[in-house]
């Protein structure tokens, strides 16, 4: 009646985007070290990660939340990748299904969080 905000709507959280898609995204990207997280913008931005297993191979992450809705397309992650080569770090090619990969495994995330908290 007063204009307020649909209970689903965001996520029940006062940020700028999605609630859930927020902290799932955060959650899946955890282990890596976070440069920005901007959560009225809904943009994540993380450093470059090396994977131990893969040394002279590191990646970096944008992640862009879209909506405040928990919508299949409310998330948009970029890839980077390096190759360490004569010394330097050279941009390689990601894969996009990486990409898909990791929007799938926060959207998961997102709908856990969703049903834990109706619960």
């Amino acid at each position: 009646i007063l204009g307020g905000r649909k209970k689903d709507e965001a996520g029940a959280s006062p940020i700028g985007v999605n609630g859930f898609l927020w902290r799932a995204t955060l959650d899946t990207l955890s282990f890596m070290p976070l440069v920005s997280a901007d959560p009225f913008g809904g943009v994540i931005l993380t450093d470059w990660y090396e994977d131990p297993k893969t040394p002279g191979e590191r990646f970096k992450v944008n992640a862009l939340i879209l909506d405040r809705t928990l919508r299949a397309d409310g998330v948009k992650i970029t890839v980077f990748k390096q190759k360490q080569v004569a010394g330097g770090w050279k941009d390689q090619k990601v894969d996009s299904k990486l990409e898909r990969t990791l929007e799938d495994t926060i959207l998961t995330r997102a709908r856990q969080l969703k049903v834990s908290q109706v619960k």
